[in-house]
């Protein structure tokens, strides 16, 4: 009899233990962060970061960023430009108040770790891939974002740059 209970118990958690949700180590977004993009002109960075982020690297599957930016803190330096990248011309931040990025999957990379998801911008939706790098409770990334592939003023496709270089530091705290 005891034997059949021991073989049970074995077996109820054998099961039990496959089905057991990992979780994933929850990060609060520290305020020293930084969001930086360069196009050459115009330049300048984001505030307003806000979002989820929970990131284990022994546990990747049950890691996930879920993040946004408020396109209204847009600063170029020059109030004017700030004005104009804000307007319904350019990032209208009236009607796309928030730039998101929402990860599918977290994998190791060849210099790090990879995060495909979905970057969210201007009312589109694409599928984009992050590298970025952990290390000291910091997540650093960098992408390049073609504006024309999100709408963002094709009507002049000339003015500006088409390319910007967008450079991610984020401080994290448990």
């Amino acid at each position: 009899m005891k034997r059949h209970f021991y073989a049970f118990a074995a077996i109820v958690i054998f099961f039990a233990s496959a089905f057991t949700a990992f979780k994933s180590v929850d990060w609060k977004i520290a305020d020293s962060y930084s969001i930086k993009f360069d196009g050459g002109d115009p330049s300048g960075e984001f505030k307003g970061l806000k979002g989820s982020i929970s990131f284990d690297p022994n546990n990747l599957k049950a890691s996930k960023f879920d993040v946004s930016i408020e396109v209204a803190t847009i600063n170029t330096g020059n109030g004017m430009k700030n004005t104009h990248a804000k307007s319904e011309k350019w990032l209208d931040a009236e009607k796309y108040p928030l730039i998101s990025f929402t990860s599918k999957e977290i994998t190791k990379g060849s210099s790090g770790y990879e995060a495909k998801g979905t970057l969210n911008m201007h009312g589109v939706q694409k599928e984009i891939t992050l590298p970025f790098t952990f290390d000291k409770d910091i997540f650093t990334g960098s992408i390049s974002v073609n504006r024309m592939d999100y709408n963002i003023n094709t009507a002049e496709p000339n003015h500006g740059a088409q390319i910007m270089k967008v450079d991610i530091q984020v401080p994290v705290t448990k």
